[in-house]
């Protein structure tokens, strides 16, 4: 079944930057990140998703500064960022800058001490012996419950609060797949109906595309993972995309090297990754599906930064891959990559990726080298390769025919443009 929930117009191209608030500054608050707006507009970032925005329960908390995740209200502002008005503030200058705001929604659960657990503790799940509980292991939250029809016109209330209060543009929603689809579409529907917004779903579970835009690719991070690590072939790289294509029109993938909970949990991309990252950060904005940069990763982060605890992004005065993200960005939002064909080109080899996007006039030639193996020489045999390319790193311009040979040095990645 499709989404029955067109996509907001302005979405179309854009990538997504997760900010982590607490350690992207000295400060940690909304006002000291606001002045690294015009950087990343510069960058060709068009959604900013901010992790959870919310207090943080005191009871059960992990570490200093606890959980973003674990919260004690759906309708306040954890005071170490700032204030409510700090926060519509940088909405406002986001949104004057042409990028738009999300926030990360967390539905399943709650912090202990959540002013709900005192006002309404029918609102949870129970244990045997009647005490708030959890199922997942995660012992600093407790589970709410969903056959509770007043929870969820006030969990609903409170999304809506932020709409008509900060005037964000959509919702990341916290492992969407844990709460009940039914509840996700009743809350789309009565949220778009104050503003038309974005929808983002940490889930890989294909019917919450029923209410979700966009959805988790995380079956694609686990087997590239296994495939630099030497545990997968190449075609079960190809075997993912595929199935990703079998998806209900109008849907969409979140592709990504890092992500909070990956850096913090499992390693930075370049642990993760080795010199692979970038060639795989090419793929997440040139396939059709939506980019993913976490905070730092411009910089580059090679970092785990705590979960629990402040520990602070060290800037570089430019960020060193800046450019990098810019060119990916600028491309990613060319009808050429929103709206272009993608074909998968076969060549010799088992290390190199090859795809086209194709639209109306314009040809993008993508190449891959994903392994350490130098001078891997392929012959890429298409009729579409007739013309001036222009390499969008380096600026060159190549006149390629068909069949054309390239020769990728290890990790090298190769995008050639021909203009319409």
């Amino acid at each position: 079944m499709a989404n029955h929930f067109p996509m907001v117009n302005w979405a179309n191209g854009a990538g997504i930057y997760e900010v982590n608030i607490r350690q992207y500054t000295p400060e940690g608050t909304f006002q000291a990140f606001a002045k690294h707006l015009p950087r990343l507009q510069q960058m060709g970032v068009r959604i900013l998703w901010f992790m959870p925005i919310t207090p943080i329960s005191q009871e059960k908390r992990l570490g200093v500064l606890g959980s973003y995740y674990a919260c004690s209200t759906y309708t306040d502002i954890n005071p170490e960022f700032g204030t409510i008005a700090d926060f519509q503030h940088l909405v406002q200058q986001a949104q004057a800058l042409g990028m738009k705001v999300i926030i990360d929604w967390v539905a399943n659960h709650t912090g202990w001490d959540h002013e709900w657990t005192k006002a309404h503790p029918d609102w949870y799940i129970k244990d045997a012996h009647g005490g708030f509980t959890e199922k997942n292991g995660w012992t600093d939250v407790i589970d709410l419950d969903y056959t509770n029809a007043s929870m969820r016109a006030a969990m609903i209330a409170a999304m809506q609060f932020w709409i008509k209060t900060a005037h964000i543009d959509g919702f990341r929603c916290d492992m969407a797949h844990l709460v009940p689809l039914d509840f996700w579409v009743e809350a789309r529907r009565q949220c778009d109906a104050v503003k038309p917004l974005f929808w983002l779903a940490e889930t890989e579970n294909v019917a919450y595309h029923d209410a979700f835009d966009v959805s988790y690719a995380w079956e694609w991070m686990h087997q590239t993972e296994a495939y630099v690590k030497g545990n997968a072939p190449l075609s079960a790289l190809y075997n993912v995309l595929h199935h990703y294509t079998q998806y209900p029109p109008n849907s969409f993938k979140l592709f990504f090297t890092a992500n909070h909970d990956e850096n913090s949990w499992n390693g930075t991309e370049y642990e993760k990754y080795g010199d692979a990252a970038l060639p795989l950060a090419v793929h997440s904005f040139l396939w059709k599906g939506f980019p993913l940069i976490y905070s730092g990763q411009e910089n580059p982060n090679k970092k785990r930064l705590s979960f629990f605890n402040k520990d602070l992004i060290e800037w570089q005065p430019t960020p060193a891959l800046a450019s990098f993200y810019s060119t990916l960005s600028k491309l990613r939002q060319s009808p050429i990559v929103m709206e272009g064909d993608t074909f998968i080109l076969p060549v010799d080899g088992n290390n190199i990726m090859a795809f086209m996007r194709h639209w109306q006039n314009e040809v993008l030639l993508v190449l891959l080298n994903l392994s350490s193996e130098p001078r891997q020489k392929l012959v890429v045999q298409h009729a579409l390769l007739s013309g001036a390319f222009t390499n969008v790193f380096s600026g060159i311009t190549h006149t390629l025919t068909a069949p054309a040979s390239f020769e990728l040095q290890a990790f090298e990645y190769l995008v050639y443009h021909k203009q319409g």
